[in-house]
């Protein structure tokens, strides 16, 4: 019996019960892009941590025991997207899942969960970023933020980096493995930039207009598109102007319903069109 007969993405990431982000986003999204999706938690929050008040549980004692199931069961993966660690012992677990599953045919997307506006967050060590560029080699696509992607390639932080430096910090990280690297988020006035390196083409940059204040989830939304575009066989580019334009549409509408920030985006009103590149572009 086999159990590879469809395209599997394992998604390595905290589950939420509420406040759409982390797993609680991806497998929606991924299942909407006809692929299934098998979550290994790391943590269950009952809510995310911007509430005032959440319940967690730590995951790290169990994650190798479930994937040692996982491994009786010869699953294959097509693709593994990794998202927020929350110690270097997590790291080392990741890493000795991608040493366990990853195929020269599975797509390994990378999101470097660290800081933001040139800081490391509260609850990350610099002993747990140093650990996380271990994980760097193992991606395909690698999606940091900026600051993510100068911790990683020890480049002293500026907001407002040109083309020319931006691709530098890349050529930096392609160096360390991953062919594709995409760096969101980077702010340009009113416009949201996502950088794109390709080894040996030319960079490329997509924007789109930002759209009310920054909410939990938007990461996991993008990163859950490129993983699923890249399985499902479109290009990088084509792949990061249907996950802006898809994050985009879905902040707008998120802003029409006036949704408190710590509740997310809702991306379930447009689930059902999230293949359909054309529409969400346009």
């Amino acid at each position: 019996m086999s159990h590879n007969r469809q395209k599997k993405i394992a998604v390595i990431n905290d589950f939420c019960g509420f406040g759409r982000c982390s797993i609680a986003a991806s497998l929606p999204v991924i299942s909407a892009m006809k692929i299934q999706c098998c979550p290994l938690p790391t943590s269950i929050f009952s809510n995310h941590t911007g509430f005032d008040s959440f319940y967690y549980t730590d995951f790290t004692g169990h994650m190798d025991a479930y994937m040692d199931e996982w491994a009786k069961l010869d699953l294959h993966f097509n693709g593994i997207l990794t998202g927020f660690l929350g110690s270097p012992e997590q790291v080392d677990i990741v890493r000795r899942f991608l040493e366990r599953f990853k195929r020269t045919d599975t797509v390994t997307v990378i999101d470097p969960v660290m800081g933001d506006y040139g800081k490391l967050y509260s609850t990350y060590s610099p002993r747990l970023a140093e650990r996380m560029s271990t994980l760097v080699p193992f991606a395909d696509i690698l999606t940091p933020n900026l600051t993510e992607a100068c911790i990683l390639t020890e480049t002293e932080y500026r907001s407002n980096m040109d083309k020319g430096e931006l691709t530098e910090i890349c050529k930096k990280l392609s160096g360390m493995g991953p062919e594709k690297i995409v760096i969101s988020g980077i702010e340009r006035g009113d416009d949201l930039e996502n950088f794109i390196y390709e080894a040996g083409k030319p960079p490329v940059t997509v924007r789109e207009h930002k759209v009310g204040p920054c909410r939990s989830g938007t990461g996991d939304v993008f990163s859950s598109i490129i993983a699923g575009d890249a399985v499902n066989g479109v290009d990088i580019v084509s792949s990061v102007k249907h996950a802006s334009a898809f994050v985009a549409k879905v902040l707008r509408r998120t802003v029409e319903l006036d949704l408190p920030k710590t509740d997310g985006i809702c991306f379930e009103e447009f689930l059902t069109e999230i293949l359909n590149f054309k529409e969400i572009i346009i």
